[in-house]
């Protein structure tokens, strides 16, 4: 648990230049930008950043051959691929934030041992990774990171966002971690002490934000809704406008 540490370039477009042989071309724009910038990179420029992997080439291949037939449509795809990006996987975590919120026993519970705590509402470890719940604090704000890959709780989170995997995220995150999270949108006092977790194999972090004012009357199901995926990576701050979870 020490302190540790854009949208690169969509999944379908990098792996199709990948595939095509001009692995130079990546994409790192400013992290949380909605207009990525797409930057043309050498080796070096990109601190030796690894290719796709041999299985995620030969996906892209079979991919491409079954949409080329009219097999496939990519937009169904992309479809599918959001849904557990944004919505299956952070609809768990918003559940168990909520549950936090609204009953005081559980959110103990949750922040002395999140493993079980978590498996309570039925989510588990899908690789019997242990899970820490950090909690944000008008004082504290967590960030979590994986420096090394990109290990992410997925039973409660879904897949993880591309600027989460992304280089750029994973050494600024540790470097200049008040400077990512204005980037994102979260500008913080100076008195906020910013904790960052880099999760790995074996441990994965999830972060309980604050429960924003003005919601007291609100119900289990309402609050859950208002919890967003990169609140609880700790890239965001929950709002009662936040909606749905992102």
């Amino acid at each position: 648990m020490a302190n540790a540490p854009d949208k690169p370039v969509g999944r379908r477009g990098f792996l199709s230049k990948a595939a095509a042989g001009t692995a130079a071309l990546v994409a790192t724009p400013r992290i949380g930008s909605s207009e990525p910038e797409k930057l043309v990179a050498n080796e070096q420029d990109q601190g030796h950043q690894n290719p796709p992997s041999d299985v995620a080439l030969r996906v892209k291949a079979l991919e491409s051959i079954l949409v080329e037939k009219g097999m496939v449509d990519p937009a169904t795809i992309d479809a599918v691929i959001e849904t557990y990006e944004s919505k299956v996987g952070p609809r768990n975590g918003a559940r168990v934030v909520a549950r936090a919120w609204v009953d005081p026993a559980y959110r103990k519970r949750l922040l002395a041992d999140g493993t079980a705590t978590i498996a309570e509402l039925g989510y588990g470890g899908s690789q019997g990774e242990h899970m820490v719940v950090v909690e944000n604090t008008p004082t504290v704000h967590n960030l979590v990171v994986c420096t090394l890959c990109s290990c992410y709780p997925w039973p409660v989170l879904g897949l993880p966002p591309t600027w989460y995997k992304s280089a750029p995220y994973r050494s600024r995150a540790v470097i200049d971690p008040r400077g990512v999270l204005r980037e994102f949108g979260v500008a913080l006092s100076d008195d906020v002490q910013v904790r960052v977790w880099d999760s790995t194999a074996e441990i994965r972090y999830l972060v309980l934000p604050e429960r924003p004012a003005g919601t007291d009357g609100m119900t289990e199901e309402a609050l859950a809704a208002l919890v967003t995926r990169d609140a609880m990576v700790g890239v965001a701050k929950v709002s009662v406008r936040s909606g749905a979870a992102t």
